[in-house]
């Protein structure tokens, strides 16, 4: 297998006509069978075939990528976002194996609580959430991770920073690409996987297990290609919430029933608090499903559809730590402890029913001439066809079987987007100018009603209302770029985006008020430029500059809800964050690695951030004056070092992220910024001492963290915390035969007990067994 080394991805010409218009010209002469090449270039991407990252293949800035291949030896891979595990200065908020509703990115210069600021796509499908950002009681905003099976991933492609005009100002953390498999023969997998999570934590002592199975076929014939693909996934997640009551919230007095098996602890800001129990321990069913039809009317022009369909049923459970006199778990009510007494609510230890359908739908038809002119047409939309949570209002232990309750239903919820763009080359293929341009419109919609049920919470229809908020947002956009070689050893890229943004019928009501909010308008213009120099032949220098304008989104303006464990409260008068952002980099061949050093820089004004209100279980979204980061990022990867065989990769985040302006909470002023860590790290080793074995060791670290904007949450082990953490991860992969592979891993080797406001996973053993056709 050879492997180049690389400054920029290149994948086999088995398909050379499938790039797309903004692909760097020429195509090299490798098979579909070749590993991955990286191409030295004035450290732009260069794609010579294959399938094209939807990234901009132009853009002189940094920009990392993953090969299926490495995913398969390097990663326990339960999820699609497992693939970005080792990427320099990224986190995915991943809770557990099929975490559906809160795996938020997080980035250089933005937190787990900022969704909003990166942007995920799938064969340039949007897969980010920008209905809301974060999360928000009963709703959530996370990628919908879901919608790509880790089996089907070829490539994963990720740029950093707002640097490409063809993207919104959502882009301003990073743009992420996950390139899907089309095949060129037929070709068929199966796989099974078992994970394995024993829980210590408080009194919970218990087991987790994961089962998955997936299997993919297809083929290409004649002018058609074709790919299906299936995944089930059926998860035990570790408990997720508590219930709490600080010592001081009780009442002097013997009043209550005397109840046993609290735990005390300290709470975020070091008050002693009692850990009553859980909640929100998952048991999730998920089923996904893709179908991929591709036509090529012509050699140089094909046509694409794509279906996703997912289906969620998820339980959450809760587990009381009290019990009484008589041994029987206590839940609700007057309780004693130690002398004082507590009263808990009926949802104290609250109980929820989840039943979710999506589907995405993409279609874009472009041509491949590599000519003067390419051009692209794609549209795509994302359903909530059915998404709904039940959960009681009485007291277990009726609750379980039944009783009052509510029905939250987000049917109707989704969005669309439909671009236009082409590629202007006007000196033809190696002329000194490439010119990108497009037109596109993004639109969302959000529905959120919530319902008393008539009988019982589990399958009653709904009859009274609680509350029904929603509203429409809809972005216009013109942008054009111009990639320039003025010099042999010179290239800029010089881009400008245009956004005209509106939102429409909003409104929040409850049982006993309607509130309608007026329409409102803004438009901007964010200016991009990069420019790269070959100052040796192993050494090229790079800059970058971006602004990036992030609107607020239909969640945050008008998203209210209410009741829980926690409630929303939305501000219609939010303005946009506004951000710039810098890099300068330089890249270094070093024969059988890549040495890479960027200094990045962002200022963002009236920076949106939802978070807790002190001493409530209330979030309420906000804009903060200026948020200004200063930071370094060192990467390396490297293959055969030291021995044959041995491939290693590292790198090492600094971020000085500090809020250096904010009237309306000046407490926070000079504080870091919420979930932003100032030291990150990564580290992996595979050494294959042949064709058959893979042994991978690897390691990530984060340092302390805050999750309020005054940073007073000093103690991030604790519920609501956000821990530093260190975490050790082992793979062990064995090619059996040309068809048959199996994996062993364990993930959190050293069983680090770390937060990001819910516990994350303890240690986690997990198999998997694959056939190949």
């Amino acid at each position: 297998m050879n492997k180049k080394t690389m400054l920029s991805l290149a994948v086999g010409a088995a398909f050379p006509w499938l790039a797309g218009p903004a692909l760097a010209q020429g195509a090299s002469g490798s098979t579909a069978d070749d590993a991955p090449e990286r191409v030295k270039s004035l450290g732009v991407v260069t794609v010579t075939g294959g399938q094209p990252t939807s990234l901009p293949t132009q853009i002189p800035t940094t920009i990392e990528g993953i090969t299926r291949e490495e995913i398969e030896t390097r990663i326990n891979a339960t999820d699609s976002e497992d693939a970005l595990k080792y990427f320099p200065s990224l986190l995915v908020r991943k809770r557990y194996i099929g975490d559906y509703n809160h795996a938020i990115l997080s980035t250089r210069a933005s937190g787990t609580g900022n969704s909003a600021r990166s942007a995920v796509y799938a064969d340039g499908i949007l897969l980010s959430n920008y209905l809301g950002n974060g999360i928000a009681n009963g709703t959530n905003y996370a990628p919908r991770w879901s919608m790509v099976a880790p089996e089907e991933i070829e490539r994963v492609d990720v740029m950093y920073g707002p640097f490409s005009a063809a993207y919104p100002g959502n882009s301003a953390g990073a743009v992420v690409d996950y390139v899907t498999r089309m095949p060129t023969q037929l070709e068929a997998h199966v796989k099974a996987g078992f994970s394995s999570q024993p829980f210590d934590l408080y009194n919970t002592h218990q087991t987790f297990n994961s089962w998955q199975t997936s299997a993919s076929i297809g083929s290409r014939s004649g002018d058609w290609s074709w790919w299906i693909d299936i995944n089930r996934t059926d998860s035990q997640g570790q408990p997720l919430t508590f219930t709490t009551a600080t010592v001081a919230s009780g009442t002097r007095g013997g009043a209550g029933t005397p109840v046993t098996g609290w735990v005390p602890g300290l709470n975020t800001t070091n008050t002693p608090w009692y850990i009553l129990g859980t909640g929100t321990q998952y048991h999730t069913v998920q089923d996904h499903a893709k179908l991929k039809l591709a036509y090529d009317f012509s050699p140089t022009v094909r046509a694409t559809y794509t279906l996703g369909w997912w289906q969620n049923s998820a339980e959450g459970r809760p587990e009381s730590y009290l019990s009484n006199a008589a041994g029987q778990p206590v839940y609700s009510g007057l309780v004693n402890i130690n002398g004082r007494s507590f009263n808990l609510a009926p949802t104290a230890f609250p109980l929820t029913n989840d039943e979710q359908t999506h589907y995405m739908h993409g279609l874009s038809v472009k041509s491949n001439t590599q000519g003067e002119w390419d051009w692209e047409i794609a549209g795509s939309l994302y359903d909530y066809a059915t998404d709904q949570q039940r959960a009681p209002t009485i007291a277990l232990p009726l609750a379980a079987v039944g009783g009052a309750g509510t029905l939250q239903d987000q049917g109707g919820t989704g969005w669309n987007t439909l671009a236009a763009k082409a590629t202007w080359r006007p000196q033809g293929v190696g002329g000194a100018h490439i010119v990108d341009f497009g037109i596109g419109r993004d639109a969302y919609k959000l529905q959120i009603l919530k319902n008393n049920v008539l009988g019982s919470w589990l399958d009653g229809a709904p009859f009274s209302p609680v509350s029904n908020v929603g509203g429409r947002a809809e972005t216009l956009s013109a942008w054009a770029q111009d990639t320039w070689s003025f010099a042999p050893k010179w290239k800029t890229v010089l881009g400008l985006r245009y956004e005209d943004w509106k939102t429409t019928d909003g409104f929040t009501s409850t049982a006993s008020s309607f509130l309608a909010y007026p329409e409102r308008s803004e438009s901007d213009a964010s200016p991009k430029a990069a420019l790269a120099y070959q100052w040796t032949s192993d050494t090229v220098l790079k800059a970058s500059v971006g602004r990036a304008v992030r609107y607020p989104t239909v969640g945050e303006l008008y998203g209210a809800t209410s009741g829980g464990a926690l409630s929303f409260i939305n501000d219609p008068n939010l303005k946009p964050e506004k951000s710039w952002t810098s890099e300068l980099s330089a890249e270094k061949d070093l024969g059988n690695g890549i040495a890479r050093a960027t200094f990045f820089h962002e200022t963002t004004d009236d920076a949106l951030y939802s978070q807790l209100i002190p001493n409530t279980s209330i979030s309420r979204v906000q804009n903060v004056d200026k948020v200004r980061t200063n930071g370094l990022e060192l990467a390396y990867t490297g293959e055969n070092v030291f021995v044959r065989g041995l491939d290693l990769g590292a790198s090492l985040t600094y971020a000085d992220s500090k809020i250096v302006a904010n009237a309306a909470f000046p407490a926070s002023v000079g504080k870091w910024q919420p979930r932003v860590p100032q030291w990150r790290s990564t580290v992996y080793g595979t050494y294959r001492p042949d064709a058959q074995w893979a042994f991978t060791v690897a390691a990530r670290y984060s340092g302390k963290q805050y999750s309020n904007l005054d940073n007073s949450d000093v103690n991030g082990f604790a519920y609501f915390g956000a821990s530093k953490y260190f975490t050790v991860d082992l793979r062990v992969r064995y090619q059996i035969d040309r068809r048959w592979a199996a994996a062993f891993g364990v993930d959190n080797a050293n069983n680090y007990q770390y937060w990001n406001f819910h516990p994350y996973p303890q240690r986690t053993y997990s198999a998997e067994l694959r056939y190949d056709l």
